[in-house]
């Protein structure tokens, strides 16, 4: 089910933290009978492998080996692909380069039955564009990609924030992509971040972005591209955090720079996506408590590795 909250609809964080204060962290319902999980396989030179078969694998959950019941190359399940970029103002000198890159990725990653949205975040988050197949709105999105930077004076905002500057809300973007634009979609679902991965004023930290993410079952890719301008060559902010979020979504870091250009960047991950295996079993623990599992997939030959999510959390059977 695809539809349009109205949580992004050019809404100030400001006031948006207070539209979703009264919620807890909310809990994807998946019926865990059986537990499916997309990933990527890559050599020891780190290319992707497509040719492996289900008796080539072994998964584990909390440490025990599972019995694999399905498995497919998964190259051509819908796509519901989530774009969100950094407008703040040590982003200003590379947002026009973005807007290309990004037209030009989704000219070439979105397939007839595939979908994607558009957000912004820097002082606050926005929707420019809901779920859509069309480049023609997309392009309109990516063309109202603008800097976002705090208010400043006496009252920045409908609720008092000076202990706590709003300047890039990459986390509380995250979190909202997840809970709110990919929790009821199925299939594939990709986040892709464009940013230089510093977080100022989210309500939102780290970890409940990734809990909303694994919830959603969202793959998040990071691309740190940062503005030596912005900060000076001999200081660059650190990219742990997106590492951490890709890492445990089963995404990838990528770094911009000149041997690996945004629109290169972009070409690799239509890549990886296009070339995904999917598994599912049925656990072998019954209890569905809301508790997060760890998940590891292994190849039973040596010199491959497997890229896919570090767990899910298991809840009651209602997908909504």
């Amino acid at each position: 089910m695809r539809c349009l909250r109205p949580w992004l609809v050019s809404v100030p964080v400001a006031t948006l933290a207070l539209l979703v204060a009264q919620e807890d962290l909310p809990t994807l319902k998946v019926d865990v009978d059986v537990v499916n999980v997309l990933f990527s396989v890559r050599d020891k030179k780190g290319a992707l492998t497509a040719g492996l078969k289900k008796e080539d694998f072994r998964v584990f959950e909390d440490g025990k080996e599972q019995v694999i019941k399905y498995f497919a190359r998964e190259t051509d399940l819908p796509l519901t692909l989530g774009l969100l970029v950094d407008v703040s103002g040590s982003q200003e000198n590379l947002i026009e380069e973005e807007k290309h890159a990004a037209l030009a990725f989704f000219g070439q990653v979105l397939r007839p039955k595939d979908m994607a949205f558009l957000v912004s975040f820097g002082s606050e988050v926005e929707l420019l564009q809901d779920f859509s197949n069309s480049a023609g709105l997309l392009k309109e999105g990516l063309a109202k990609l603008r800097l976002s930077v705090p208010v400043r004076g006496l009252h920045p905002g409908p609720v008092p924030t000076a202990s706590k500057p709003k300047g890039t809300l990459l986390f509380d973007a995250v979190y909202l992509a997840a809970t709110e634009k990919f929790r009821d979609e199925v299939g594939r679902k990709a986040m892709v971040l464009i940013t230089d991965g510093v977080d100022q004023g989210s309500r939102y930290d780290r970890e409940d972005a990734i809990r909303a993410a694994h919830r959603a079952d969202a793959i998040i890719y990071s691309i740190y591209y940062v503005d030596p301008h912005a900060y000076g060559y001999m200081f660059a902010p650190s990219d742990s955090d997106l590492k951490k979020m890709s890492e445990e979504t089963g995404g990838r870091l990528f770094k911009v720079g000149k041997k690996q250009p945004l629109s290169e960047i972009f070409r690799q991950i239509q890549e990886e996506m296009r070339s995904q295996y999917a598994l599912g079993y049925t656990p072998t623990n019954p209890n569905k408590n809301g508790g997060f599992r760890e998940l590891e997939i292994k190849t039973k030959a040596k010199g491959y590795k497997v890229q896919a999510r570090k767990g899910y959390y298991a809840t009651a059977n209602e997908r909504r």
